[in-house]
């Protein structure tokens, strides 16, 4: 008989062994292109009037201006040569539309794209003051617009 050990398959882990599956590693385990997760935070943060977004302040001037003028959606889309459903997402602010679509826009109800995009920025002028107001302690110096 001869000495030599029995044939066994030798088992290398993949896992060091005092770490099980789904127990995270600590961090300075953890191989350097490993993502580490954000923690959450356990208070929540001050409530704070969420600003609006661009797309809805554009949005809001345009129907404004369309219904002002006692214009249907349909005759503002034709007249700007834009699908009468893509008008629509850009006035509820569901589309961020490229500038020259908000220019079409802008000249079908008789205006420039500076006085689409001006008459935005005083919406967001006023609703900053309105937040300012209610959070003490901000300041505000005001905001340049270049169209």
């Amino acid at each position: 008989m001869s000495n030599e050990a029995p044939n066994q398959a030798r088992v290398i882990p993949l896992r060091p062994q005092s770490v099980r599956p789904g127990i995270a590693r600590p961090v300075s385990e953890r191989p350097a292109t490993a993502p580490l997760r954000p923690i959450a935070p356990t208070e929540p943060a001050p409530s704070r009037a969420r600003e609006p977004l661009w797309r809805d302040l554009v949005g809001d001037v345009l129907r404004r201006e369309r219904l002002a003028q006692e214009r249907t959606l349909k005759d503002v889309a034709d007249a700007a040569r834009i699908s009468m459903p893509y008008l629509s997402e850009v006035e509820r602010g569901r589309k961020e539309a490229s500038s020259e679509v908000l220019a079409a826009a802008a000249h079908a109800l008789g205006l420039g794209l500076g006085d689409l995009l001006s008459l935005a920025q005083g919406e967001l002028t006023r609703h900053s003051a309105r937040t300012r107001r209610a959070v003490p302690g901000s300041s505000y110096d005001g905001m340049c617009l270049a169209a």
